[in-house]
């Protein structure tokens, strides 16, 4: 499944569940994408099962998909996510660490 596909089925639930759904939502979204995250962060620390840590993963997935498709409705993310990625690979060896030699080197 495509990330376009994937915001498909999530509004489909979000509009089935009666989850929030306007654009003043979106910082809502967000919030609770960074609390997923979180509970993941907490459920590899305390050594949980795989599935576990990827199901905490999977719904910051949710929560950002659901948050693109309100934020940024004409984007195709499958588009962005290559685009995204191609500037990224073109970007030198370890780009935007530099702060840690300056920081060991005083």
């Amino acid at each position: 499944m495509h990330l376009e596909e994937m915001k498909k089925e999530i509004e489909s639930l979000v509009i089935e569940k009666g989850f929030y759904n306007k654009p003043e939502d979106i910082p809502k979204k967000l919030l609770f994408a960074f609390i997923e995250l979180g509970e993941a962060s907490d459920a590899w620390k305390k050594g949980e099962s795989e599935e576990k840590i990827a199901e905490e993963l999977i719904d910051t997935i949710f929560y950002i998909l659901d948050a693109s498709r309100l934020a940024c409705p004409t984007v195709n993310m499958d588009d962005m996510f290559k685009k995204k990625l191609d500037k990224n690979r073109s970007r030198p060896y370890q780009y935007g660490e530099g702060h840690r030699v300056k920081f060991l080197n005083g």
